[in-house]
């Protein structure tokens, strides 16, 4: 039979080419989702720029209306609102405990009782009997159970009670001793105690909400006789502008590439940004001081960074102002200009602050905090060549207090009863490394103990102050120094270095004290 004719080949033909057809159409489904799957690709990254670009309107809207916002949108923080209200928390009982599990019923233990004609007749009598008597004992044993278990139920149950209750005890004392607190701190402000006043204001300050990046860090110093008072605040780096301005997605290579803000751009709205913290700064100090007891304000705005030539830390002012309360209040802050504002209060702004070029602050932090004496003029008394260790105690620390104003520092010596382990304050006014300094002195033929470091460490943080300087005529031990080293602002003057700077800044030619032991080697 002819190959055309013949049924099995004809079928397998026909399979061939459904096959062929099937594979045909396989490959188009393929190719049909691939292109689906790419569009919806290249769509979601498509969205995912325009969100990025979303975000750094967002991020540079919010930066435009720092001042605004804080003016119209934020209520002023004062000792009302400070206030705290006790809410009792309403008891939740521990899950499980709240209602008793039902008790037993004999009627779950009760066997069947013989049925029929057996029954009737008394017949299994006795194995009933047994089989009851044996669910008497499990139903009383169910019972001892359930009783057992109830008592524990209900002694977690009331000892969960008892604690909640004594949270909301200790939560309502802490609360009235909070508010009693508060009013004495208020009548303390209203008296214009110093104290009472820098607590408020720091409060104020801890309050303000910026966006994402902004520093909290500042200090505050307010002199009760004139009601003026200074501050100092970390500003933000150049980095809070958002440095993309928008986002593209390239399909071709499938990315997404920032389109870059405008260096000029970038620039002003960095500049307004300085301008609007220190504005919004003075703000809301003054608008939440109702009582009226700070009459000006003297702001320092500083940014924390390193110096990009020396790699060292600095600190330089970038804005520095004052303003009278008059003054200050008579301004129209939804509607000002903030460089502009600035400049009509006679501020220093610096002429170049994304390159962090400093101005001198028009006020600085005085020393008034401190007990402090008259000074000693130890220098005039000394021999051509003196020896440290036979000056008294206080003609030593009289004698530090010079050489750091030789170096070129303002400073002071503090009373000894109430010195909080500072012997002197000296502070830099460099626009750069400004800051106050807490100074120790110790004249010992012994090597000084950790503790002491340790302890001149604590008070630097209790001081706020930039750094802490520890002298002595004798030397200090491998703990003292990797201490020193990993705290960053302690610095440790042993005798040699003594030596050293008198010979320098003061052309004295000193014998500090014993030579330290030499170290073996770790």
């Amino acid at each position: 039979m002819a190959g055309g004719n013949d049924p099995y080949a004809r079928e397998l033909a026909r399979q061939a080419k459904e096959r062929e057809k099937a594979r045909k159409a396989a490959e188009a489904e393929a190719k049909r989702k691939a292109r689906e799957a790419k569009l919806a690709y290249e769509a979601a990254r498509s969205q995912e720029a325009i969100d990025r670009t979303s975000v750094a309107e967002h991020d540079a809207e919010q930066l435009s209306k720092l001042l605004r916002t804080a003016v119209l949108d934020q209520r002023p923080l004062t000792f009302d609102r400070l206030r705290q209200d006790f809410v009792a928390q309403p008891f939740v009982p521990p899950k499980g405990r709240t209602k008793a599990a039902p008790l037993p019923r004999w009627e779950e233990f009760e066997p069947s009782a013989p049925r029929g004609i057996l029954g009737a007749l008394g017949f299994g009598r006795r194995g009933y009997d047994a089989e009851v008597e044996a669910a008497r004992k499990r139903f009383d044993r169910s019972l001892r159970d359930h009783a057992r278990e109830e008592k524990k139920r209900v002694e977690k149950l009331e000892k969960a009670r008892f604690q909640h209750d004594r949270r909301n005890r200790d939560e309502a004392a802490r609360v009235e001793v909070w508010n009693a607190e508060l009013e004495q701190r208020r009548t303390a402000y209203r008296d214009r105690d110093v104290d009472a006043v820098e607590w408020f204001v720091d409060h104020v300050l801890a309050a303000s909400v910026y966006p994402h990046g902004f520093p909290k860090a500042h200090q505050v110093s307010y002199q009760a006789d004139t009601g003026d008072l200074l501050v100092e605040i970390d500003l933000p780096l150049e980095d809070v502008v958002p440095a993309a301005r928008a986002y593209r997605y390239v399909k071709t290579r499938d990315e997404i590439t920032p389109v870059p803000r405008p260096e000029k751009e970038r620039k002003e709205l960095y500049s307004s940004v300085l301008a609007q913290t220190a504005l919004r700064t003075v703000h809301e100090i003054l608008a939440s001081d109702t009582e009226g007891v700070i009459q000006s304000v003297a702001l320092n705005g500083h940014v924390a960074t390193i110096d990009r030539a020396t790699g060292r830390d600095v600190h330089p002012c970038l804005i520095t102002l004052q303003a009278d309360r008059d003054e200050f209040g008579q301004l129209v802050l939804t509607q000002v200009e903030p460089q502009a504002c600035l400049k009509r209060l006679r501020s220093i702004i610096s002429p170049n602050p994304y390159e962090l070029e400093p101005v001198r602050p028009l006020v600085t932090f005085d020393l008034s905090k401190f007990r402090l004496m008259d000074s000693l003029d130890v220098v005039a008394g000394l021999d051509s060549r003196p020896v440290l260790m036979d000056l008294t105690p206080t003609e030593f620390e009289h004698l530090i207090r010079q050489l750091f104003e030789a170096i070129g520092l303002d400073s002071v010596n503090t009373q000894p009863s109430s010195d909080e382990g500072v012997d002197a304050v000296a502070m830099n006014t460099d626009p750069v490394m400004k800051g106050l300094c807490i100074i120790q002195a110790k004249r010992t033929k012994n090597v000084v103990p950790f503790e002491t470091v340790s302890a001149l460490a604590g008070v630097v943080e209790h001081k706020r102050a930039a750094k802490g300087i520890l002298v002595t005529t004798s030397w200090f031990g491998r703990a003292s120094d990797a201490f020193a080293n990993e705290h960053g602002r302690l610095e440790l003057l042993d005798g040699a270095n003594l030596v050293h700077l008198f010979k320098e800044h003061m052309n004295l030619d000193v014998i500090p004290g014993p030579v330290p032991p030499k170290r073996r080697p770790r």
